[in-house]
């Protein structure tokens, strides 16, 4: 275990700072990812060089297309998630018992030293929330930097500006989640602050970092025309030149009952972003 960087102590209980759910953590309790946990007093990561995933993958699976094309990048990912998506497509990573906790010690060495035998010019931090392993992302960021590799971060965007600061410093690429709007984030997403992971996207941006968003698509979720509206003009208000991809969703974990997103949706949406001035519109899983 490692302790966390992100946090405060309340006597014999903690405050974790890593994301804007802020959890208040009792002694032997985790936050609402399952990964961070109080012990003593202290809070502790659970997953500090433990991933369950690790992977080669064309960069343009995370998706970025408009960075470092065709080449490859080494993939991690940890349990644990600070989200609760009822669509969630890696939700058994996501989601798992605290005692089940993948044991395997892989560390930042180990793992840089994978892509670069592998010939990956990046490692992506990915597949579940990298905020929730973000000792162990940082402390691989570091090392990746030394080794002129870059680094990518997949995310809901829901980290605090404390953690935001500090993975800047070594964050070459992002992916950001723009899921859907007010009223998507509480219902769907578990009472989740849209305004955050918008300020954060704005954040992104001006420091310089590449930024590209991903929308997926939900038939009859977030599929209106508004709501499609909406996230289009928030990245046009920023910069017409921030890729958007908008990707097909299928049946998986708590919406088991809908139906694949129509291509014809995929398709309005990709025409809605491309009148509203975006130059970099992709669509995906189609």
């Amino acid at each position: 275990m490692k302790e966390a960087l992100f946090y405060k102590k309340q006597d014999n209980n903690v405050v974790c700072e890593a994301c804007y759910r802020n959890c208040f953590i009792q002694e032997n309790q985790t936050g609402f990812c399952g990964v961070r946990k109080n012990i003593k007093g202290k809070l502790y990561s659970l997953v500090y060089n433990k991933p369950v995933a690790v992977h080669i993958d064309p960069i343009e699976k995370k998706p970025i297309f408009r960075y470092l094309e065709k080449t490859n990048t080494l993939s991690i990912g940890t349990m644990g998630c600070n989200f609760d998506c009822a669509f969630c497509q890696n939700y058994e990573i996501s989601k798992i018992d605290q005692k089940e906790i993948f044991q395997e010690i892989i560390t930042p060495e180990t793992i840089v030293g994978l892509a670069k035998q592998n010939n990956c010019s990046s490692i992506s931090y990915t597949y579940t929330e990298p905020t929730v392993f973000v000792e162990y992302a940082l402390e691989t960021m570091k090392l990746a930097k030394q080794n002129n590799l870059k680094n990518i971060w997949v995310t809901n965007g829901y980290m605090t500006d404390q953690v935001l600061e500090e993975i800047s410093k070594y964050l070459d690429a992002v992916n950001v989640d723009l899921k859907g709007d007010k009223q998507f984030y509480l219902d769907v997403v578990n009472n989740i602050d849209l305004e955050k992971v918008k300020q954060n996207i704005k954040k992104i941006y001006k420091k310089g970092i590449h930024i590209e968003i991903t929308n997926l698509l939900i038939e009859g979720y977030n599929t209106k025309k508004q709501q499609i509206e909406e996230i289009v003009e928030f990245i046009a208000n920023i910069s017409k030149e921030i890729p958007i991809h908008f990707t097909r969703c299928f049946p998986c974990y708590k919406l088991t009952n809908i139906k694949p997103t129509k291509i014809e949706t995929i398709k309005q949406a990709k025409k809605i972003a491309e009148e509203k001035g975006l130059k970099h519109v992709f669509v995906g899983n189609v």
